[in-house]
């Protein structure tokens, strides 16, 4: 496994770069060595971050923790990807067999909004999406650690969303043209 740490708003120190290697290095069992894991770090005010992304074979293994401690962020981030990973450990191996893993080791203020307000994209995302089906979608959701997933749908071939409800369930939105 190849890892790449990057700060934000935090000069990565050595001794920090070298725990966030050695603990996410932990779940180098489950990867090919090819793989590479994103390891983010920063602080806002008194919280600190830190973000694993790691995409693997067509899907992404992703976490993301705070807390005022970056050593302490740095532990739990790597129990959230563990616990995603033996969570999902079947439908992983069914999916993704063969491939990047190896499992056999093993998340308005003001409410009257002025009309004439300009509204403003502060971000935006983009990603190569390939067909799948709604179950896959789901689990790529969950291992993403997102509410909401947008993907395009194999059996119609139109863009679909799945989310997550508040009852624990999942809803597909379709199109309607």
């Amino acid at each position: 496994m190849k890892f790449i740490v990057s700060g934000k708003n935090i000069e990565i120190t050595p001794a920090l770069k070298e725990t966030a290697i050695k603990k996410v290095g932990k779940l180098d069992k489950f990867f090919q060595r090819d793989v590479e894991a994103y390891i983010t770090m920063s602080v806002e005010k008194n919280r600190h971050i830190v973000e694993v992304t790691i995409p693997f074979n067509g899907g992404v293994l992703r976490a993301e923790e705070e807390n005022h401690d970056m050593y302490t962020s740095i532990d739990k981030v790597v129990d959230s990807l563990e616990r995603q990973m033996r969570r999902n450990k079947t439908k992983i191996e069914k999916k993704f067999h063969g491939g990047s893993l190896r499992l056999e080791n093993f998340q308005f203020e003001d409410d009257d909004v002025d009309e004439e307000q300009e509204f403003k994209v502060v971000r935006t995302k983009r990603f190569a999406i390939k067909p799948m089906a709604v179950e896959e979608a789901i689990l790529q959701m969950n291992l993403l650690g997102h509410q909401f997933f947008m993907f395009s749908n194999a059996e119609t071939n139109e863009a679909n969303v799945v989310y997550k409800r508040k009852d624990g369930n999942y809803g597909l939105i379709e199109p309607e043209f």
